[in-house]
This record gives structure tokens, sequence and C-alpha cells, in this order.
């Protein structure tokens, strides 16, 4: 059998290279040093191209399940080799694709089956493959957001770390140092759905001539092709109208086998089930409602801000009736005794249930170690200016809604009460400051001075490091009020020696009998009732009888 090898090939934006080996079978890889290999059967391959990329020049080879395979670090020189071999063992050309190099941000977009390219005079500027996109929004009238897969870590290529290529969705540029996460495309003016999907996917049937928004267009078809959405499969359950309070809003919940859907009225999320670190149900102190908090990791993005945690509350009392969409055979197989067919109790814990029979998360609730002065299990107190509840549980600190904060207790150095504030509210409040094992610290302001007892004892039985800063403060102002009177014991001192002068004082006090006061003096002056104006006194009888003729001015009414 004829075969072609090639040696430092990367597979998938691989971090290794490896051998790549042609035959007319198919194609395999391996990795450098590996002992598993991945291969590709002859009959799957749908078609091949050849263009620039990266590490030199790569073949794309498409595969009938719309699926891509990516082979990167070939040279120039090896396109005959490739073109002879493709045409010979597989009966198809090699295509050869020339990338549009000048720079313009404005094109075309053409659906493909397995990517979106991008066409700048009809050659493509850049491509995306549909399985790197995992949620898609109208950012505005005629603009569309398309967020990419962020993988947890620079290793999470989708591979048992043998292969190093990428083999799961979503993870292609798990290998990469630098990862773009969002792009948006502009796009003007309406089209038809004939026009916008040129080829095979072109609709025949005269829903294909009716025009609509170009943006919105492209909106729908990227979820369909990306499969975001309701075509990612059958939904299973639907919670209609939740409200959430990180990010605001409220939004229909549609789950799915391997994820769930928020769909808001602005915004659609699409998350994997995989990307679920922590799942919390939290009783809130107002005894009416309760809020589910889904910690993210990658977190979710809304333009440039980071959503961490999901927090979404529920009322107490709101009581639900649902069938799961699933049948017997599925619920049997892969979620006995996980799932229920039927739910009829609250709300929050239908969605609790559900939540954690598709994610197989465990739930986290609060301590039962720690009770609340008034026997709840949340702590009303702020992070800056933001007021919320700070919640005691198992292994961590939860603070919710927004900025929804999470610290383990094995990130915890220091725990520090303190008093901040003037006379009277530091007398009715107090402060918690975490101060954490790697540096940086968080602040809990304005707790009610009656919890500082059932947290003290909670700290005391996680056997966590306290710091009580409001005793020192104590200790400063019972020295201050002892030296106040110390201070005023001396004063006291002072006046009872001036008191034991005697006679001393006596003779300070009496007059001076050389000494005449102004009304025995010889010199009258003109604030004395012997002073005399140096008028006449028929001048001051005259003066007082013009005064006396004088009419009196009448008073003003109004």
């Amino acid at each position: 059998m004829a075969r072609e090898s090639f040696d430092n090939i990367f597979l998938d934006l691989s971090k290794q290279s490896g051998k790549c080996r042609f035959a007319e079978n198919g194609f395999a890889w391996k990795v450098s040093g590996g002992s598993e290999t991945f291969t590709v059967e002859a009959g799957t391959i749908a078609g091949s191209q050849w263009s620039r990329a990266a590490k030199g020049y790569e073949v794309k080879v498409y595969l009938r399940n719309s699926d891509m395979v990516q082979l990167d670090g070939f040279a120039q020189e090896d396109f005959e080799r490739l073109s002879k071999l493709f045409k010979n063992f597989y009966s198809m050309n090699l295509e050869h694709k020339e990338h549009a190099i000048r720079g313009w941000n404005w094109g075309k977009g053409e659906f493909g089956k397995a990517e979106l390219a991008f066409n700048v005079q009809n050659r493509p500027a850049f491509e995306i493959p549909y399985s790197e996109i995992t949620n898609t929004n109208l950012a505005g009238k005629n603009e569309v957001a398309v967020e990419f897969s962020l993988p947890a870590n620079g290793d999470d290529t989708g591979t048992n770390g043998s292969l190093g290529g990428a083999r799961e969705k979503g993870k292609k540029s798990g290998a990469g140092m630098d990862q773009l996460v969002e792009m948006r495309f502009y796009i003007p003016g309406v089209t038809t759905k004939k026009e916008a999907l040129e080829g095979e996917d072109a609709p025949s049937d005269a829903e294909g001539d009716e025009e609509q928004n170009a943006a919105n267009l492209f909106y729908d078809t990227l979820m369909e092709k990306a499969e975001i959405g309701e075509v990612a499969g059958d939904t299973f359950a639907t919670f209609l109208d939740v409200l959430h309070l990180t990010p605001r809003g409220r939004f229909d919940i549609d789950m799915y086998e391997n994820s769930f859907r928020l769909r808001g009225k602005t915004y659609d999320y699409k998350i994997q089930y995989e990307h679920i670190k922590k799942f919390m149900c939290l009783p809130k102190p107002d005894e009416t409602h309760f809020m589910i908090c889904v910690g993210l990791d990658p977190p979710l993005r809304q333009g440039q801000t980071r959503y961490p945690f999901l927090v979404m509350q529920f009322k107490k009392d709101e009581e639900v009736t649902i069938d799961l969409n699933m049948t017997e055979e599925l619920l049997k197989e892969k979620y006995d005794g996980k799932l229920a067919p039927h739910y009829e109790q609250p709300l929050h814990q239908v969605v609790t249930a559900v939540f954690r029979g598709l994610a197989a998360k465990k739930v986290n609730q609060p301590a039962k170690d720690f009770s609340s002065h008034h026997g709840q299990y949340g702590i009303k107190c702020s992070i800056k200016a933001s007021e919320g509840f700070l919640y005691c549980l198992e292994k961590a600190f939860m603070f919710v809604p927004k900025p929804a904060t999470y610290i383990s207790f094995e990130q915890v150095k220091t725990i520090v009460f303190s008093r901040v504030g003037g006379a009277v509210s530091a007398s009715r409040t107090f402060d918690i400051t975490v101060q954490l094992r790697e540096g940086g610290e968080s602040q809990f302001s304005n707790i009610n001075r009656e919890e500082q007892k059932p947290l003290e004892d909670f700290f005391r039985i996680k056997q966590l490091r306290v710091k009580n800063e409001m005793d020192e403060d104590n200790t400063a102002i019972l020295k201050a009020a002892l030296r106040a009177e110390e201070l005023a014991s001396s004063d006291e001192e002072v006046v009872a020696a001036r008191a034991d002068r005697g006679s001393a004082a006596e003779d300070s006090e009496s007059d001076d009998e050389d000494f005449k006061s102004d009304s025995e003096s010889d010199v009258a002056e003109e604030f004395d009732s012997n002073h005399e104006s140096s008028g006449s006194e028929d001048e001051q009888g005259g003066a007082a009888s013009d005064a006396e003729e004088r009419p009196k001015k009448k008073a003003k009414t109004g």
C-alpha cells in the first residue's frame, strides 16, 4: 500500500507537532513521542483545501458529518505532492484558496457546512468554525455579537493529553496563548434567505424570496448552524419568566441534555453544564423568597461585563407542576435515581432538582452550625455601597446578590472584627474584614451588633483565626475615660488649694478705699444723669413743643 508521510505537522492548533501519514484508506496523525493515533477514514472525507496558515501552510479536510480537521505546518513545496496524493488516494482535488490580505473590515459573510467565512473580494479574510461559537446575540438593530468558547485553562484542549489536538467542540483555542472571545458584525439593509444562503442550503420555496432584516437573518442562520438554542436538541424542561438578580432581568430557562439556555428580551445565553462549578440554594432572610446561585467558569459575558455567578430569585410558596420531556428509556438508562418524570412542588425545589440531575452537581446549602440572632441563615451587610446578604456555608462564605462573592475557608488567613464610624453607628454595627492567604481582602460592613456572637461561635467551630479589634477599641476608650477622670480629679485639687488660702483670699477681694467710682467723680460724663447739653433750657423747651405739635404718621395697612 502506497503511503506518504510528513513530519512536524500540528493537528487542530495542537501545542505539540507530530507525524501525519496519508494512505489509500485514510490518513492518521500521531504526536511526537506519543502512543495514541488520530485517524480519519477515506470514506468520511468530503473535501479538502490548501491555504496559508499560522505555522506555514495548512490542509483543511472537510468531513461528511460537517466536522473539519486542520493540519498545519506544511511547507510551500508540499502542495504538489499533497495535490497528487489527494487525487490518487481520495479522488478529489486539493483546492488552493488564497486569503484576502487587503485588511478591509467590510465584506460578505458566507455560511459553509463547517465554518463561517468572511470574504473580501471573493477571498476569505478569516474563517470561524461553528464548533467554537458558544453564543450569539442581536446587539442592536443592525449588529450581531458572536461569542467564542473560552476553555477553562490553556491545557484544556479536549484530549487525554497524548493526542495534543482539540477533538472536542469549543476547545480548539485551548492551546493558544491569546484567545479571541467576541466579534461583532454590522449588517445593514434587508435581504432574502435565498440570497444569504447561496448554494445547497438555499431554500427554493416562497419563504426564501421574502425580504427581512439582514442582521436578523444572519443571527437566525448562525443560531441554526452553530446549534445554539432550540436546535441544540430536545428541551427536557422549560421554566418561564424566571427573575434573575445577576444579570438583572427575566429569562426563560431551557434545559437540554448537555447545556441550558437563558432566553431574554435582549440577550440569549447558552451555557454548558460542564461550566457549572458551584450550585447553591439559599433562603432569603425575608422568609418569602429563595435564591439559587450558579457559579460559572468561564464566567458569563455580557459585553465587557463578566458574571461569574447567576443569581435567581423564587417565591417560597410558588408551586409548579411539570412533566419532563424525556423517554422512559433515557430516564432509566442515564438519569435513574437522579431525575423524576413528574414534579409537583415549589418552583425553587424543582429547578434545583432538575439542575442537580442534568448537571450532576452537588447542591450547597447554608451550614447547620450557624444561625443568626433572628434565627435566619443570612446576615444583612454591605460590600462597599452594595447591600446584600452574607451566608456561612459548610466550607465557604457567599455574598449575594451583587457583587456575588464566594470565599472558601481554605483561602482565609484571618477574620478581623472592627468598629468603624461615629459613636452612634459604631455602637450598633461592626465590620468584618476577611484577609486571604494569597493577599488581598474582602470587607463586609454595617453588620448588626447582635450578630457578633453567632459569627464568633461559628468561626470557632470552623477553627478560623479571628482578630477582634473591637476589644482593642474598648480598651482604648476605657483608658481615655480613666485619663479624663485623672484630669478632673487634679482640677478639683487645684480648686481646693485655692479655697485653703483663707484671709489672703479675703484681702484680695476687699475694696480699695482710695478708689472712687464714676458716680462720685466731680466731672459729669455725657451718660450721667447730671450731664447737661450746651444748649439753653428755652431751646430744649421749643424743641419739645415742636415734637408735640408734629402729627403722628399713620400706620401702613396692607
